[in-house]
């Protein structure tokens, strides 16, 4: 047992947060060789967590997934956090460092409430609130109406058990990991791509935290890492943000990455797609070609991104 922990880390405290957290407790315990007590959970209700009925674009965008664990690791309170990627600022401070991202899962959306989305009744409703999925749906079904659902796993499930929509996506990712894969139907990457590093856990702590960093170091997987970083140089390159529906996915390959991406205009009117095979570590070439593909995008796709950090 160990009476002091050697680490402090921090996460949001729903129930999908605590999985991932607790996931990245077993896996720093496995590498060190410590007992699960060397490692302190110490969960925060973040501002995205206590505001539900509005989208995030609207209430402050992904900060408010990140803001308080990154207020605790200013003040000494933990010494890493726990975040899902796809909910982290692409611009971090440079204080902050990214030291792990941990084994990547399925990266796929999960449609419930039909079993394809041809299947889905004509002008049924279908609940979410990010705007890549609202896109990429109506790009797909234009008869079908959108309405904001917030919350965690749990609450959006109620709400579609309840009647507020018909349909809803969530992150298959998410469902794996609260043990409840087998329901829904997963949408294929190869006609529906997912959010930027959606599926990827990892943490974060100061750049100044040489100790912390090396501790983390030790379980980070790289070919996710290198997926993750490539997904999110595209989407600075872009100048995405909340509003910005953005679809990604990048596949390691040896020293390669295979990067295919979608940018929808908010009514899914408007299209553009794009694929580029880099390697692992040329995030200028990243860059370079997200602003190509938004160059050829349509007026109503490029009002909601850009400038290009």
């Amino acid at each position: 047992m160990t009476d002091t922990p050697i680490l402090r880390l921090g996460t949001r405290q729903s129930p999908l947060a605590m999985v991932q957290a607790e996931e990245a407790r077993r896996r720093l315990c496995e590498a060190h060789g410590w007992d699960e007590s060397a490692v302190e959970l110490v969960p925060v209700v973040a501002s995205g967590d206590k505001i539900q009925d509005r989208p995030l674009a609207e209430i402050g965008g992904k900060a408010l997934w990140t803001k308080e664990l990154d207020a605790w690791l200013a003040e000494d309170r933990i010494d890493a956090a726990v975040h899902s990627m796809k909910d982290v600022e692409t611009i971090r401070p440079d204080s902050l460092h990214i030291a792990a991202i941990l084994p990547r899962a399925d990266r796929r959306d999960v449609l419930i409430g039909a079993d394809s989305i041809a299947a889905i009744p004509t002008g049924a409703v279908i609940g979410t609130s990010a705007p890549r999925r609202a896109a990429q749906m109506l790009h797909h079904r234009p008869d079908l109406k959108i309405v904001t659902f917030r919350g965690n796993v749990a609450t959006r499930l109620g709400k579609l058990e309840a009647g507020e929509a018909d349909v809803t996506l969530l992150a298959a990712a998410g469902l794996e990991r609260l043990g409840q894969e087998g329901i829904g139907t997963p949408l294929a990457c190869d006609h529906w791509l997912p959010a930027p590093a959606q599926g990827a856990i990892g943490l974060e702590c100061r750049s100044d935290a040489a100790r912390t960093i090396a501790l983390l170091e030790a379980i980070n997987h790289a070919p996710s890492q290198a997926e993750v970083l490539a997904e999110r140089a595209l989407l600075a390159g872009l100048g995405g943000t909340c509003h910005s529906p953005i679809a990604v996915l990048a596949t390691a390959d040896g020293a390669r990455i295979i990067i295919s991406a979608t940018l929808f205009s908010p009514d899914g009117t408007e299209r553009t797609d794009g694929k580029i095979t880099v390697d692992a570590d040329d995030l200028g070439t990243v860059t370079a070609f997200a602003e190509d593909l938004l160059a050829k995008a349509g007026p109503a796709t490029q009002a909601v991104f850009g400038p290009p950090a």
